[in-house]
């Protein structure tokens, strides 16, 4: 859930991205588009905000800085030895449907 943090009002213009910048300021940048490159930095409102860790900070749709709860944790990774077994259960599946098809052929001969 999304709480506001400080109301700032930023009116924004299609082709830019806007972020809070490392001093906590409201800052924008020209989007790169096509083969053009992307533009430098342009401070559009000195706030001075003082970000708290944990929190992903945002500028929200009325133009005022908002933060929400970073997510943490996500997918467990698999472990290799897990990997590994799965890899040779799927060579051993491969193995017994060529013997299976090898006597199949073989029984379709006689």
């Amino acid at each position: 859930m999304a709480e506001k943090v400080e109301k700032v009002g930023v009116k924004r213009e299609a082709g830019y991205l806007y972020f809070i910048d490392k001093n906590g300021d409201v800052s924008r940048a020209l989007m790169a588009r096509g083969g053009k490159k992307g533009g430098k930095p342009t401070k559009v409102a000195k706030v001075g905000l003082k970000k708290e860790s944990g929190y992903l900070y945002f500028i929200d749709k009325s133009g005022d800085i908002s933060r929400s709860v970073m997510s943490r944790g996500g997918k467990k990774k698999k472990s290799k030895k897990k990997a590994a077994k799965k890899a040779i259960k799927k060579v051993a599946k491969k193995v017994v449907k060529k013997v299976a098809k090898k006597a199949t052929k073989k029984s379709k001969k006689k």
